[in-house]
């Protein structure tokens, strides 16, 4: 881990500000953050925080991709979610970590020092406004992935996971999730079984027969093509109405 000058970005300026918690306050509130505000950069395969680690920070992702998951007693581990840019990592009001947090790809956090974060929040209603905002949609979801897991075959599984993050790389760029994407893939494809419950041979099976089937295209290991997202929507096996959190 090693803190970072991330060149010295504003928080005006900041890439993510949009979406991150920050993204309500007012000049005067942001000069607030600003006082308590440092960053940190972590490796990939990093552990960021252990569960029950005590942590004197929270934070927002600025770039990268994390992992959170949880241990069993007998050693079994399950990844329950992914920190994905301009997502808010910690909770206020509760020093310990409740998942292991593992850095993916090079992680980049803006990190805030709790205390005083948790002092602001009380007196910068903008703020608190925007953490609660953020915490529904972690709830929601929360709940599309005990669909995705429990409920989805593998293709979809795969098509849903390519969605959601079609949507929010369209989101950091204020770009509109429709007609044709482009974006990289944070995930290696052990990672996406890993996390999906798959094995990584059924992950190249579906991901090759997207891509057969012209509902993706690929370039290189990582960079992927979207030709039309109403098409990978339905592979998702969603109501496309309906959505998907990101």
């Amino acid at each position: 881990m090693q803190d970072v000058e991330f060149g010295h970005v504003e928080c005006a300026d900041c890439p993510i500000r949009h979406r991150a918690v920050c993204s309500r306050c007012e000049t005067d509130e942001l000069v607030l953050l600003e006082e308590i505000k440092y960053y940190r950069t972590f490796e990939a395969g990093q552990t960021i925080a252990w569960t029950g680690d005590k942590l004197d920070f929270v934070a927002t992702v600025v770039s990268g991709i994390a992992t959170l998951s949880q241990t069993l007693e007998d050693g079994r581990t399950q990844m329950v979610g992914l920190l994905l840019p301009s997502d808010f990592m910690g909770r206020p009001g509760r020093e310990m970590a409740t998942y292991d947090v593992t850095a993916t790809t090079e992680v980049v956090m803006c990190c805030f020092r709790r205390r005083p974060f948790e002092e602001l929040m009380r007196t910068t209603p903008h703020i608190a406004q925007r953490l609660l905002e953020m915490t529904l949609d972690e709830l929601d979801a929360a709940r599309e992935w005990m669909l995705l897991l429990g409920r989805k075959t593998a293709r979809e599984k795969i098509a849903s996971l390519l969605a959601i993050i079609a949507r929010r790389d369209a989101s950091l760029k204020l770009s509109k999730a429709g007609g044709s994407l482009e974006f990289d893939l944070p995930l290696t494809r052990e990672a996406m079984a890993d996390y999906l419950g798959l094995t990584l041979e059924t992950v190249s099976r579906q991901v090759s027969a997207l891509k057969r089937e012209g509902v993706i295209e690929l370039a290189g290991k990582r960079h992927i093509s979207v030709p039309d997202f109403d098409r990978l929507m339905l592979e998702t096996g969603d109501d496309c109405d309906g959505g998907m959190p990101f």
